[in-house]
């Protein structure tokens, strides 16, 4: 491996996932920072409280775009400046970190269900589409955003460990990426868990209106 090309490549990575998507969208679209309400997270499920689908929808694939990206441009490009799966892992994770403390944003990011969802998806499809199936069933049945994103971050390793070991290959450095970005989600989602036990947590689709900037 040369390490000065996995270095590099690690340090875009974090920019990259620093961009936040949310604040990013929001602005352009003339909405308020999600920063400013709600829950004061900026990710998709909190800008949907704007009431702008739209702007949801984009923060949502925006997010999950650049975790991708960031796996998929090492996977395929990576092999001719000698990056493997060590490399793989490490963009990944850097992505991921780069969301939830974006060096653009003061370090204050979002919970990065969809940055991760999107390194995932990078590392490989079959096992991406297994965790984006359980993060909908559970929150189509439980209305819960945070219980799914919980759910999916304790399921995901296993997925990984468990699934048709001809649909992905177990690398130890893409399992122990795969299991530090499950532990940050759940490490970020602690205020939710605390909620969801006292019968606090907001379900999705529970709207609140702070509108547009006042010009």
């Amino acid at each position: 491996m040369d390490y000065a090309y996995s270095i590099g490549a690690t340090l875009l990575a974090y920019l990259l996932g620093s961009l936040s998507f949310a604040i990013i969208v929001s602005k352009a679209m003339g909405l308020k920072d999600p920063r400013s309400f709600g829950s004061k997270n900026p990710g998709a499920t909190n800008v949907l409280r704007s009431g702008s689908k739209v702007a949801a929808v984009a923060t949502l694939l925006l997010d999950g775009l650049k975790g991708w990206l960031a796996v998929v441009l090492v996977k395929s490009f990576g092999g001719d400046y000698g990056l493997g799966d060590g490399t793989v892992a490490a963009v990944g994770l850097a992505a991921f970190i780069g969301h939830l403390y974006p060096v653009f944003f003061q370090f204050k990011g979002g919970k990065g269900v969809a940055t991760a969802a999107g390194v995932v998806l990078g590392i490989s499809w079959v096992l991406g589409l297994a965790t984006l199936a359980t993060w909908l069933i559970v929150a189509y049945f439980s209305r819960y955003s945070s219980l799914a994103s919980l759910a999916t971050a304790v399921a995901t390793p296993l997925y990984y460990l468990l699934g048709d070991r001809a649909a992905w290959y177990v690398d130890k450095s893409i399992l122990l990426a795969i299991i530090a970005i499950s532990a940050l989600l759940m490490y970020r989602h602690r205020d939710n868990i605390n909620k969801l036990l006292k019968g606090t947590e907001s379900k999705l689709g529970a709207s609140r209106q702070p509108g547009k900037i006042s010009k």
